[in-house]
């Protein structure tokens, strides 16, 4: 399971998400022009975002384990099984209850259906 950021994780798991490779000065130097964050700073919030599993920092060189959207879909995946039991109608039901969805959205949500389904 990979722990959600916090919003401050987020702004720097994205500094290093468009940097990457990047090298741990150049970070530290990109979030005191961006942030004002000073070196200690950038350097405890690094740490949290590498003990999150999301990144790793080699030779004073920081890597992403996970891309942004491998992240983004595993938090997405999270949250289904936290709040909807794991239901995907349940949760789509929730999504559009209300709402009218084109029906060109219905035929993509209707091929990903077919594409995913377990007679795949």
């Amino acid at each position: 399971m990979i722990h959600k950021m916090t919003e401050s994780e987020e702004i720097l798991a994205d500094i290093i998400w468009n940097h990457e490779p990047i090298g741990s000065g150049t970070l530290v130097k990109i979030c005191a022009d961006e942030l004002q964050w000073k070196k200690s700073t950038t350097y405890t919030m690094l740490k949290k975002v590498i003990d999150k599993g999301i990144f790793t920092n080699e030779d004073s060189k920081v890597f992403s384990i996970l891309s942004k959207d491998e992240y983004y879909a595993k938090q997405s995946v999270q949250f289904v099984e936290d709040t909807f039991s794991g239901s995907l109608p349940n949760f789509f039901t929730a999504f559009i209850s209300g709402k009218k969805i084109s029906k060109k959205q219905a035929e993509e949500l209707k091929k990903l259906i077919d594409e995913y389904g377990e007679d795949k």
